[in-house]
């Protein structure tokens, strides 16, 4: 447990979450990105790129689980297959569970005003956990070094990209997706850990420095 809260991709979310309540930012990035929509063009295509990115991890993972080899003692492909699949669904059924107390005991308010169910974000969140149970089943495959943390980035940047969305859309606001995103990572990384017996590699991470008036947080990726 440890291990998966330590990891970059929980705490730097949170740290920026919290740095997001400085005087007004949360909300005033939220405006700018729901009048802006710098990415997604308009609130209701960053709606529908929301849904297809958290769709495309979740389709990610399942190729990771059917490209993961099976070891000797897994009582055959379907079964290795199975089990990996199951870890999957756990940590998904876990993820959306937590995600709603939270969603219930906070009752924050939408940005768009739809409902009181903003934080965290359940889209950032189901991406965050198939992406890092992708990331961690890459680990186990045989492949050029390069090529594995194209993938990490890739996995990566569906999140990030997931979260965004969500905040364009006037879903969430940005401290609703970072917390979304560090609680998928925390649950993935440790259902990893537990039932797959795999650490997480250090290829992708998140970095973060103090700076005037706040912080500034950045990708580090190692070849």
């Amino acid at each position: 447990m440890r291990n998966a809260a330590q990891s970059p991709w929980v705490w730097a979310p949170l740290a920026g979450a919290a740095v997001m309540q400085i005087d007004s930012w949360d909300e005033d990035v939220s405006e700018w990105a729901r009048d802006e929509t710098p990415i997604f063009g308009s609130e209701g295509s960053a709606q529908d790129w929301s849904d297809g990115l958290r769709n495309a991890a979740v389709a990610g993972y399942a190729v990771s689980v059917l490209a993961t080899p099976s070891e000797a003692g897994d009582g055959g492909w379907v079964a290795a297959k199975a089990r990996n699949a199951v870890v999957g669904v756990g940590a998904f059924a876990v993820t959306a569970g937590i995600t709603e107390g939270l969603k219930v005991t906070t009752s924050r308010e939408r940005p768009n005003g739809v409902d009181d169910k903003s934080l965290p974000s359940g889209h950032a969140a189901n991406a965050a956990v198939f992406n890092t149970l992708t990331v961690h089943n890459l680990q186990a495959i045989d492949m050029n070094s390069r090529l594995r943390t194209t993938l990490e980035v890739g996995a990566g940047a569906v999140t990030v990209g997931t979260a965004w969305a969500r905040v364009e859309s006037g879903d969430h606001y940005p401290s609703d997706v970072l917390v979304g995103m560090a609680l998928g990572h925390f649950v993935g990384a440790l259902f990893a850990q537990v039932f797959l017996g795999r650490e997480p590699d250090a290829n992708l991470a998140f970095g973060a420095e103090p700076v005037r008036g706040g912080a500034m947080l950045h990708w580090e990726m190692r070849f």
